[in-house]
């Protein structure tokens, strides 16, 4: 299953006229069977294990090509560190374990009344909204329950 969601990324880059490097097939692969959250130490810890020349700024670089690509998004973590999950399929809201940084996305309902009455409210025009809701997962959830 990961492996197709791979080529399909791969071929996304490469229709958008990017250039495929066994860097960028690394990072590729970490990011599209990963179901938690990433930043990019994460990302290069990983990568290091397959390939022990890649370097943190490819990192970078290649985690931009993705983003821009809109392969991968930007999430916002409560500890300011910036990380990174595979994008949503059209609009929907982003649910984060706290502890081991497991993610899904989930459809949510229409937010828009609310958030056009806010704005209206304080005077804006609202574009658009993202939602991350954070708590812990099935998993994290017994494993601090057995510590109790």
């Amino acid at each position: 299953m990961f492996e197709h969601q791979q080529n399909i990324w791969l071929e996304s880059l490469q229709k958008q006229g990017y250039r495929i490097t066994n860097p960028l097939k690394i990072i590729v692969e970490i990011m599209a069977s990963s179901d938690v959250i990433l930043n990019p130490t994460q990302v290069f810890l990983l990568a290091k294990e397959k390939n022990s020349n890649i370097g943190l700024v490819t990192i970078y670089r290649s985690m931009e090509k993705l983003e821009q690509a809109g392969l991968i998004g930007r999430v916002h973590m409560p500890d300011g560190c910036q990380s990174f999950f595979h994008a949503s399929n059209g609009h929907q809201h982003l649910i984060i374990c706290e502890q081991c940084g497991k993610a899904e996305y989930f459809e949510g309902d229409d937010l828009n009344p609310l958030f056009n009455r806010t704005g209206e409210q304080f005077g804006y025009q609202i574009t658009d909204h993202w939602l991350q809701l954070f708590g812990f997962c099935q998993k994290c959830k017994e494993i601090n329950l057995n510590r109790k």
